[in-house]
């Protein structure tokens, strides 16, 4: 589980375009405090987590979610949904599943 968390964080991190400095120090913490995690050497409180979460923009739950390679951008896509029309969620559904075969 500790190795699926770096990964998933070092994954998280590349598609987001940051360095670990840089999303140590927005969380408030020392400049090394990702490359700790990323390299086995620490484990973030769980309110750390949360806060990495809510960096992402993604939930917990998006986290550890290992089939979803971009859950920012399937978060930031199911939010625009909702706010669309049945037609227009239907025909969006139709390109999709186009997309698949």
């Amino acid at each position: 589980m500790e190795e699926f968390f770096r990964q998933r964080l070092v994954q998280l991190r590349s598609q987001k375009k940051v360095s670990a400095r840089d999303m140590s120090l927005s969380l408030g913490q020392s400049e090394s405090y990702i490359n700790k995690i990323e390299n086995g050497k620490a484990l973030p409180s769980m309110q750390v987590f949360f806060y990495i979460c809510e960096y992402f923009g993604i939930s917990p739950k998006d986290f550890f979610d290992s089939g979803s390679h971009c859950p920012a951008a399937v978060q930031k896509l199911t939010d625009d949904l909702k706010t669309l029309t049945d037609s227009q969620i239907a025909s969006i559904a139709g390109i999709v599943k186009e997309l698949k075969h």
